[in-house]
Parts: C-alpha cells; structure tokens; sequence
C-alpha cells in the first residue's frame, strides 16, 4: 500500500478517472454516460430498485439523478412503478430495450477491458478493493486494525 495517505489517495483518482475515461470511450458509441451505465446496471438485476439505491450506486445526488432517470424513462430504457411494499415510493426498472441495451453495453465494456483480466485477476483486485472501502467506512474488516471516520468521528463524504 502507499506509504502516505496522499499517495494512496492520487494513486485511486488516478485509476478512477482512468477507468471512468476508458469506460467512457466504448460508452460514447451507444450516447451513454456512466452516471446512465450505473443506473442500468443496478437495474439489471431485474428487481427494480428505490430512487436512493439508485443515487447511491450511480454517486449522484438525487436531484441529478431524478433528470438521468427522467431521459432514461424517455429513451424507453427504464419505467418507474409505485413499490408494492410502500405505496410512498416508487421503484425503477429496465424496459425489455433496456435489457436489451444493457447487454449489448456490457458485452462492449467487457471486451474493451478484456486485456486488463490477464494483467490482475478480478478476484485479487475486488477483494482488495472492497477491504479498503469496508475499512474506509469503518466497518470491521479481516484485519485487526479499525479504521476511523476522521477527528472526532466525523462523517464522511455527505453533508452533515
């Protein structure tokens, strides 16, 4: 791991942003944006999902997200229906052409990224990736060490 807190930090923008270009640049061919490409692949799993799960995967505040959301209904990439479970929400899902879109956009992403499955293995980079976003968030981890939120336990990231 980096030796500073800093060089971890730009070391991880650095490979976002990276990613987020690379992603883009296949994304481009089908007039999607990322944000859009997170909202489908949330949806994807066929279970329609709250408009706060949604922000939350697609790191957009909710009003950013209610837009995205109202061109994706408009494109006929997604529906909005009321949760049966609690009438005050609403649920999003793909439209069979979001299905559809959704997996001819993965199949390209893939590809595209085809070339990087040989140079680290998913599993060694997901695992590490997700041990060092649990420990961000404070969450008990498989090492000893806890991390904390910041000086006097400050949240992190959202407005207070």
């Amino acid at each position: 791991m980096a030796r500073r807190p800093q060089e971890l930090l730009y070391l991880l923008t650095r490979a976002e942003r990276l990613a987020v270009r690379r992603v883009q640049s296949v994304l481009d061919e089908f007039d999607c944006s990322v944000e859009a490409w997170r909202v489908l692949d949330l949806l994807s799993d066929g279970q329609g999902h709250n408009m706060t799960a949604l922000a939350d995967h697609a790191f957009l505040p909710a009003p950013s997200l209610t837009k995205l959301v109202d061109q994706l209904v408009d494109q006929n990439l997604v529906y909005r229906r009321v949760d049966p479970a609690d009438r005050r929400r609403v649920l999003a899902h793909l439209t069979p052409r979001g299905v559809q879109r959704w997996q001819v956009m993965v199949r390209e992403v893939r590809a595209d990224w085809g070339d990087l499955e040989q140079l680290l293995p998913d599993e060694e980079l997901n695992g590490l990736l997700v041990r060092l976003a649990e420990a961000l968030e404070g969450r008990d981890t498989t090492g000893p060490a806890k991390v904390t939120t910041g000086r006097g336990e400050r949240a992190v990231g959202r407005a207070r």
